[in-house]
């Protein structure tokens, strides 16, 4: 296994949802906390949607392990940022068998 350095403090953050006034909702993000993380990129692809070209990065963000049902516990549907950078999480997995560290699985996608 290869060593874990938490040098990266991340913003960890939860959708909200809120009545727009027509029947909808607007989404916006709420800060539940900040967590200190180790990143390592995976993979990554370009894509076109519609006419905007996007480049779309895989990220493995290791983070030290909370307890289920625990707010400092990330989630997928939740991001992780980083000043202008987002961190969309796919899947959260114990990263060893103690259950010390987790395992963020991560997206970040940029316009090209």
């Amino acid at each position: 296994m290869a060593e874990i350095k938490l040098n990266r403090c991340l913003v960890l953050e939860a959708p909200e949802r809120a009545p727009d006034g027509a029947g909808g909702y607007a989404e916006t993000w709420r800060q539940v906390g900040e967590i200190w993380a180790d990143i390592a990129a995976r993979t990554g692809r370009e894509t076109v949607d519609g006419e905007a070209q996007m480049s779309s990065a895989g990220y493995r963000i290791t983070v030290r392990a909370a307890p289920h049902g625990a707010p400092s516990r990330p989630k997928p549907e939740q991001r992780l940022r980083s000043g202008s950078r987002v961190f969309n999480i796919t899947a959260v997995t114990e990263r060893d068998p103690l259950g010390r560290y987790l395992t963020c699985y991560a997206t970040e996608e940029v316009a090209v």
